[in-house]
């Protein structure tokens, strides 16, 4: 009997997490339920035969919890930061840190914070497929979000490539604003200085010093008039500091955009995709441990702070029953592979 993919329980200190095994021990896959939250992705190496570890992920129990530099986190139900942590919509105001005076930094929703249960898993000799769902984002669950989400995230593991499709429903009565997005940090090497990346994307959103985008269409600003941040042809990342967001991604053959972070001494690469939205980049300058160990590529439906800006309104809102699926993904090619 062909070998299939194993999927078992195990835990992070306290916390729950599912283990996924490919045949022969060639890739490997570590979830925890809170947030469904992926903490290790390791493939075999074409380079050393071995299994490489590819993300940065929670190492401990205690980071998880702390959640810092959000590794790997679902974000939503707003990808980012929500300027000021208040937003209008449908003519009432929202404040997402009521009675907080001083520093109103919010970011990155709460789902990554969210309980999630298994409620599916499938196995083959080729690939698994798990079904988390969580039912947390209910009125009164948390303030200023007063909407009712059902969020599904299916998970698919390959030998070589790892699928995420985010699937938020409208249980509630009125018509929610929702984005999600990806938090995963890569590494082929570390530091990332010595690895290039391709981003195809034409237009930077320009932010103030608090990385909100500036109004209307003073966020965009095209690439060709800021040669410092464009990776449309493959760069060394070398010293840059880059915390953006990239817009007006070109898709490849079927409507596929791929951002590539490559290994040039080993030819390894890293292809990370998406159908739409846009593409946050981030140094890891500012992380608690292993700055520049890894980068985040985020795939996010949505740019910073979209919450507050009549533009992306209508691509926010979420029609009650009404239910959007926001996919992306990551392959791994080895040398032998790589073009």
């Amino acid at each position: 009997m062909t070998a299939e993919y194993r999927i078992t329980e195990s835990r992070l200190g306290g916390e729950p997490t599912l283990v996924v095994t490919a045949p022969g021990d060639r890739a490997r896959a570590v979830l925890a339920l809170r947030g469904a939250t992926l903490l290790s992705w390791q493939v075999r190496s074409e380079v050393t035969g071995g299994l490489k570890e590819l993300t940065d992920g929670y190492r401990d129990e205690k980071e998880l919890l702390a959640q810092d530099g959000v590794r790997a986190g679902l974000l939503a139900p707003f990808p980012n930061r929500v300027a000021d942590a208040r937003y209008h919509y449908a003519g009432h105001e929202h404040d997402l840190l009521p009675g907080h005076h001083g520093d109103r930094l919010i970011y990155h929703g709460f789902v990554r914070e969210s309980a999630f249960e298994l409620t599916r898993a499938d196995t083959t000799p080729d690939l698994a497929r798990l079904l988390l769902r969580t039912t947390a984002i209910r009125p009164g669950a948390y303030s200023g979000y007063p909407f009712a989400i059902d969020l599904t995230v299916e998970y698919t593991l390959t030998a070589d490539e790892l699928s995420v499709d985010v699937r938020a429903t409208n249980v509630g009565g009125t018509t929610a604003p929702y984005a999600t997005g990806w938090h995963p940090y890569f590494t082929l090497s570390r530091p990332v200085d010595d690895l290039t990346l391709r981003i195809p994307a034409q237009t930077l959103i320009r932010t103030d010093a608090s990385l909100i985008p500036l109004p209307g269409e003073d966020a965009r600003v095209p690439l060709d008039d800021r040669p410092d941040m464009d990776f449309r042809m493959p760069r060394r990342l070398g010293d840059a500091v880059i915390d953006a967001c990239y817009a007006d991604l070109t898709p490849g053959p079927g409507g596929r955009i791929e951002t590539v972070l490559a290994d040039p001494a080993t030819g390894e690469e890293l292809r990370v995709r998406q159908h739409s939205g846009y593409l946050h980049v981030f140094t890891g300058d500012t992380l608690a441990r292993d700055r520049r160990a890894a980068i985040a590529l985020e795939p996010v439906e949505a740019m910073t702070d979209a919450f507050n800006r009549p533009d992306q309104t209508a691509a926010l809102a979420l029609a009650p029953g009404a239910s959007r699926t926001f996919a992306f993904g990551v392959t791994y090619a080895g040398s032998a592979d790589a073009s």
